[in-house]
């Protein structure tokens, strides 16, 4: 990026370390856009391509050390703080525009309903937007999701206890909700 102030026409994107492993960030003028877990060479460069098809904007790379005039130098800080313990909600101008109908319904709801710390199942949340019966719509709604951790799908579980699936893989959604104090720390 060079210091320039990128235009509106792009979006910026950056790879930062987490907890679960390195994370590709995404933002927009209107803001956060994407987080995608496992950002290996391959995963950025099937998700660049599809961020720049669907949103239909240049894509800038942003190298760390995030400059503070960069859209994503708040949410880079607020994951640092939310794996470091210390950030238990997340606070950050979301771009919705890669969701639409019953999948964005669910994630606001999941969004500003379901806080650090707790969970919901499935059933539960397909009743709070209105369609009782829908839970595997619930669930694929969270396969969907292009704001994991901060639209907090790892907080959806099966009713009778189990965690249900995980985009990002069980293991990370263990972490996640390990993490949050629902479940014990992993033994390994």
């Amino acid at each position: 990026m060079n210091g320039e102030t990128p235009s509106a026409s792009c979006a910026e994107w950056a790879v930062v370390g987490s907890d679960i492993g390195p994370l590709l960030l995404a933002a927009t003028d209107a803001g956060l856009v994407s987080v995608v877990f496992h950002a290996d060479e391959k995963v950025r460069v099937r998700t660049l391509a599809m961020l720049a098809a669907r949103l239909g904007v240049e894509l800038v790379e942003v190298a760390e050390p995030i400059p503070a005039s960069s859209r994503l130098a708040e949410p880079v800080r607020q994951f640092a703080a939310y794996f470091a313990g210390t950030l238990r909600s997340f606070d950050l101008p979301l771009d919705w525009s890669l969701t639409s109908g019953f999948n964005r319904q669910v994630l606001r709801a999941l969004n500003d309903g379901v806080p650090y710390g707790a969970v919901v199942g499935y059933g539960d949340l397909a009743h709070r937007v209105g369609q009782p019966g829908a839970a595997q719509a619930v669930g694929a709604a969270m396969g969907s999701n292009p704001l994991p951790v901060v639209v907090p799908c790892h907080r959806v579980v099966e009713s009778g206890g189990g965690l249900g699936g995980f985009g990002g893989g069980l293991e990370t959604k263990r972490v996640l909700l390990a993490l949050e104090g629902v479940l014990p720390q992993p033994l390994f």
